[in-house]
């Protein structure tokens, strides 16, 4: 007996079935995926950082995630090439970039050591706010209305956090904010080389930048590691790389404007790992201060969809 619901699936279809999910999986959806999977890179990474931070000098956790990224880096630099795609085009804004993500680094590491891990990364999400403001004076942007109304409502986010003026506040919140405006002044950087390097080069003088300068505080800070804490170290390293790794990806997929809205899942990562881990929930004002900060910031990505479809 037959029905007229029964469909029956004959080989053209089913190759015209794995073509259209190829297809899809190929565009902006493979970038979606992947900077979701970043996040719970990034996340993970730094739930392994707070946990050192309890006995390790947040500055030799941040020398073991450089050494090991620069450990990783390595084989792509001597397969591209070796000394060859060491000569940028722009070594200085290379150097100052690497400045900044390693400041940006080393600010959060730090600021992990005394605060819950979901109020020290929603602090940090505000950098595409910050982004918006340095746009202004270093490339020439004109900012609207709309996308500063979004700026500012989202640092009316971060002082909910932070609470300043209040018993509630902690000088240490200050951190992840200065955090923040390194990395932004990163991702200025960044856009002013305008992609004149290639990325291999990008990621070694951002490991090397960060290597060296962090080594240098080494013998003023260094604690001989336990093997247990040495491995935790060399995941913290391994997951960051690999989670910027994956962003360079998504990137390649997708616009930024379309992937960088999803980079806030890795709120929801925290708060459940952070649970997890140190039995730690974000309080409602941080909940509700996280929550104006993502507004403000998938608003702000909107914006910037519409002045690209507009160009």
């Amino acid at each position: 007996m037959t029905s007229q619901f029964l469909t029956v699936r004959v080989p053209g279809d089913r190759a015209q079935g794995a073509a259209a999910m190829h297809s899809a999986l190929s565009g902006p959806l493979r970038g979606i995926l992947l900077i979701v999977a970043s996040t719970l890179f990034f996340a993970c990474s730094d739930v392994f950082t707070k946990a050192l931070t309890a006995t390790v000098p947040a500055v030799e956790v941040a020398w073991i995630r450089y050494a090991t990224f620069l450990l990783l880096v390595l084989p792509l630099v001597l397969a591209h090439g070796g000394r060859k795609v060491l000569r940028s085009q722009r070594p200085g804004l290379q150097v100052l970039r690497g400045l900044g993500m390693v400041g940006s680094a080393l600010l959060f590491t730090i600021s992990l050591r005394f605060l819950p891990i979901a109020d020290a990364s929603a602090i940090n999400f505000v950098s595409p706010i910050l982004i918006t403001a340095l746009s202004i004076p270093f490339l020439g942007e004109v900012v609207g209305w709309r996308r500063w109304t979004a700026a500012f409502v989202g640092l009316i986010g971060v002082l909910i956090i932070i609470r300043p003026g209040t018993s509630a506040f902690e000088a240490a919140a200050l951190l992840p904010l200065l955090g923040a405006t390194c990395w932004a002044g990163a991702a200025i950087v960044t856009r002013l080389m305008s992609n004149r390097d290639h990325t291999v080069t990008t990621l070694a003088y951002s490991a090397l930048v960060g290597a060296v300068v962090l080594s240098l505080a080494m013998p003023f800070v260094w604690v001989t590691p336990t093997a247990e804490e040495l491995a935790l170290g060399l995941s913290v390293g391994v997951l960051s790389t690999a989670g910027h790794w994956l962003v360079i990806l998504a990137y390649k997929h997708a616009s930024a404007s379309t992937v960088a809205p999803y980079s806030y899942v890795q709120l929801i990562w925290v708060g459940v790992l952070g649970y997890l881990v140190f039995g730690s929930l974000p309080d409602s004002w941080t909940i509700a201060g996280a929550g104006i900060i993502v507004g403000s910031g998938l608003y702000t990505a909107y914006r910037e969809r519409v002045r690209a479809a507009q160009r």
